[in-house]
């Protein structure tokens, strides 16, 4: 898929997205509410990845984004 079909898809996604915004007035309470629901879970998986992202990175750079050395690892060496 080339950057210029992404982008038309992204731009044909949005203009659906502000469509369906402009009709939700409009809409049945049963619409609003699946609507809800859908834009619900679109925030909650965001925001959990955003939350594993975040934890992954402090526990393998630390705060001062450096490595952080207990997580180096070690060689076993064969006992002789």
């Amino acid at each position: 898929m080339s950057p210029e079909d992404f982008l038309k898809e992204v731009q044909a996604i949005g203009e659906k997205f502000l469509l369906k915004l402009q009709k939700l007035p409009k809409a049945d309470p049963v619409e609003i509410a699946s609507f809800s629901v859908v834009l619900l879970f679109i925030a909650t998986v965001l925001v959990l990845t955003i939350i594993a992202c975040s934890c992954c990175c402090f526990r393998c750079c630390g705060c001062d984004g450096r490595p952080d050395p207990r997580h180096k690892k070690s060689r076993v060496r064969p006992a002789a």
